[in-house]
């Protein structure tokens, strides 16, 4: 359902949440090795959610990425909007171009309601929730 660079932007994301602040900005280095993704791979990717306002960024020695609270209170939609696109979300899990409601694919609808319900959840969950979920050990980050 989510590309590879959706799922490490969105574990990006989360570290940054957890671990990041104003005054505690991580660099690519310290973001790619524990998430497991290739610094350059993440670099792409954090730019992208920089320039959209999902991330903060600043150059220099003291420089690197972090959340403003204002940004805790982003969407998980638009993390994967800004990475994918809504088309991604809503295409045949067959990858049929010409799969939908009037003229469904074998998997249509088996899948098709759950999708909307999911999507619906991503629309509505923040960052800021997902990080005290991590917070209180509920979830996973990591580390």
């Amino acid at each position: 359902m989510f590309s590879n660079s959706t799922k490490y932007a969105i574990k990006a994301v989360l570290y940054l949440a957890v671990h990041s602040s104003e005054e505690q900005k991580i660099m690519i280095k310290d973001i790619a090795e524990p998430i497991n993704v290739p610094k350059h791979y993440i670099a792409k990717i954090l730019q992208a959610l920089s320039k959209k306002d999902i991330i903060s960024s600043t150059k220099g020695p003291k420089g690197g990425f972090y959340l403003t609270s204002d940004q805790l209170q982003t969407k998980v939609m638009q993390i994967i909007e800004t990475v994918d696109g809504e088309e991604r979300l809503n295409s045949c899990l067959l990858s049929l171009e010409k799969c939908n409601s009037d003229n469904p694919c074998s998997l249509h609808h088996l899948v098709f309601d759950e999708k909307n319900k999911i999507n619906e959840r991503l629309k509505m969950t923040i960052l800021k929730d997902l990080r005290q979920h991590i917070m209180r050990g509920e979830s996973i980050l990591p580390l």
